[in-house]
């Protein structure tokens, strides 16, 4: 039997634990439909010292699964001993929706649309009110771990600020395959971080309903590189490896339905006017073939073939630049 105690709280407090441990916890945050406690799984490692407190939170859609053993893994290894400051980990902030295996919260909206969300509005307005109130003001820095979602996969890849020197900085420590330039103005968990003065940045960690043993690996070496840089465990960042950071980016959309095929790789660069997909109708035929409107690179892609008009092809990348 598991040694581990899980104290079930109502608040989340750093002083009541002891410097140099760690503790397990489910928090309460609403009531279900017959008034059982709805919790949230969370990790508090605070360490021997003082210092900053980093955030590290999963599967705010409840189908992107692959950042929770990231959190668990990191939280085995980390001797709170040795830690300078506080690391903080939500293993399932959307537990409705995992619950469920969709993306979206059990009342249909997307809990990483509707940030901050409202004291006194709908199921999911409150829900995510709190996460911040209870959870998110506590941290300096936040790293927010997601997945494609259900019919697309991503290559592994960063969202952030890249104009703000910190979150630069924590982008460019994960070693990814690609950096989007993204400032957080849509409503995310990330942009209600950074409307609090937080640093953040978002990990995309390829694909959903899966967890993947690659990029998870990937996934703890760049928040380890965090961890060191910001002085709370002692080693060294590993050396930033090439990466390629495109400035902004778009979904390109199907106007035609049909079966859909997606031609090109992740991460593969894509010139101006080359086929990217074709559709064809349920007798086999291409009624539409589609060209990349302009040079980009591959960030991520639909890989179900079933395309209603409107249905997503791929995300394209903008003005690619391979960096240092």
């Amino acid at each position: 039997m598991p040694s581990t105690t899980f104290e079930q709280i109502n608040q989340l407090d750093f002083s009541r634990i002891p410097k140099g441990s760690t503790r397990h916890f489910w928090l309460h945050l609403v009531h279900d439909g017959i008034g059982m406690p709805v919790r949230i799984p969370m990790i508090v490692a605070r360490g021997k010292k003082d210092g900053p407190v980093l955030g590290l939170t999963a599967a705010i859609h409840g189908n992107e699964l692959n950042g929770i053993p990231v959190i668990q893994r990191l939280f085995r290894e980390v001797d709170p001993q040795q830690l300078c400051g506080t690391l903080v980990g939500g293993l399932v902030m959307n537990v409705p929706g995992l619950l469920l295996e969709q993306r979206k919260f059990n009342d249909g909206r997307d809990l990483n649309r509707i940030a901050p969300g409202q004291a006194d509005g709908a199921m999911s307005d409150i829900y995510i009110y709190r996460i911040i109130e209870q959870i998110l003001r506590h941290f300096d820095f936040l790293i927010d771990l997601h997945t494609a979602s259900r019919g697309r996969i991503n290559s592994w890849y960063i969202r952030a600020d890249m104009s703000k020197p910190a979150t630069n900085r924590m982008a460019r420590l994960q070693n990814p395959d690609i950096i989007l330039h993204n400032p957080p103005n849509d409503g995310t968990f990330r942009g209600a971080a950074s409307d609090r003065g937080i640093h953040a940045i978002t990990l995309e960690l390829r694909d959903p309903h899966v967890m993947q043993s690659d990029v998870i690996a990937d996934a703890l070496s760049g928040i380890r590189n965090v961890i060191y840089d910001l002085g709370m465990l002692p080693g060294a960042p590993a050396p930033l490896k090439p990466t390629v950071l495109c400035p902004d980016s778009y979904w390109m959309y199907t106007d035609e339905g049909g079966i859909l095929e997606v031609l090109p790789n992740l991460v593969q660069q894509v010139p101006k006017d080359e086929p990217i997909a074709r559709v064809r109708d349920v007798f086999g035929q291409v009624v539409r073939t589609y060209q990349a409107p302009e040079d980009g690179i591959v960030i991520g892609k639909s890989v179900y073939p079933v395309n209603q008009t409107g249905s997503r092809i791929l995300h394209l990348g903008l003005r690619p630049e391979k960096v240092q």
